[in-house]
């Protein structure tokens, strides 16, 4: 008498859904994978918790100076967007500018309009140049640094913009001290001077930038109402932020790059309160 054999190997099943019969296999663990749950890979397929612990310990993708690879700049973006749209608030309040503008006289008792100043333009013209300056700048600056770090340069230099207008402002000189500087020329001229640093650092051609620079500095002297102490202090603030960030030892560059930021902001304050204590 016969007895019916039992199959010692059974049609193997996917492990997530067991009612469906698969023959392919993962190529790390090696248990069947249906279609849906297949990865394609490059070589073979994985299923899908070894395709998701392969990417959880990939690490990620870092700038050249150690920041987190991005594909397009949202902070240069946002900040164009930003200038743009109080331009265009600015036209139907223009009280706004006697609010936000930067005014040595009451910097000490509103200190906002140390960074305030940056996204307020005085025409057209003037918000149209520093926009294509920061967009031009800022698209190949920003993917470099990351994000965080292009924004810090950008405040930072800012900051150095007003700074310098107020550490140079004299309370006996009205002309200087009672006077309303606006634009965002300090945080542009902050970024020029960190793509110089930066292509200096990595041995690249600076003679286009530096010509530039040159050109922009001398307008900045020589030209009518335009606030040469505001570029030149962004210049110099961008200056040591970009060189921070570049000379950064490679394994330390995130340590570096928050205490740097911290203490040049510390810096600016100090340089500020400081001035309005002789004032």
């Amino acid at each position: 008498m016969t007895q019916p054999s039992t199959n010692p190997d059974p049609s193997p099943v996917c492990p997530r859904h067991p009612d469906r019969v698969t023959y392919v296999r993962c190529q790390r663990c090696d248990r069947p994978t249906c279609p849906q749950c297949q990865v394609p890979s490059a070589v073979g397929v994985h299923c899908v918790d070894c395709a998701r612990r392969n990417a959880s310990s990939r690490r990620g993708v870092s700038s050249l100076l150690g920041g987190r690879a991005i594909t397009d700049a949202l902070v240069t973006k946002g900040l164009i967007i930003a200038c743009v749209t109080i331009y265009l608030v600015q036209m139907a309040l223009p009280s706004l500018g006697a609010q936000f503008a930067f005014v040595p006289a009451v910097a000490s008792s509103q200190p906002w309009r140390f960074m305030t100043t940056a996204f307020l333009h005085a025409s057209l013209m003037h918000l149209a140049f520093n926009m294509w300056a920061l967009w031009v700048l800022g698209s190949a600056l920003e993917p470099i640094l990351g994000r965080w770090r292009f924004a810090a340069l950008c405040a930072l230099s800012a900051l150095g913009g007003s700074t310098m207008i107020y550490w140079l402002a004299s309370p006996t000189a009205p002309a200087s001290w009672l006077t309303s500087t606006v634009g965002a020329s300090g945080a542009v001229f902050g970024l020029f001077a960190a793509l110089f640093i930066i292509q200096r650092r990595f041995g690249r051609d600076t003679s286009a930038i530096v010509g530039l620079l040159v050109l922009n500095l001398a307008i900045s002297f020589i030209g009518a109402n335009i606030s040469w102490q505001g570029h030149l202090g962004g210049l110099v603030t961008g200056a040591i932020v970009a060189a921070l960030y570049a000379w950064a030892p490679r394994n330390r560059r995130t340590v570096y790059g928050v205490c740097g930021t911290v203490g040049i902001t510390i810096a600016l304050i100090g340089v500020i309160c400081l001035r309005a204590a002789l004032a």
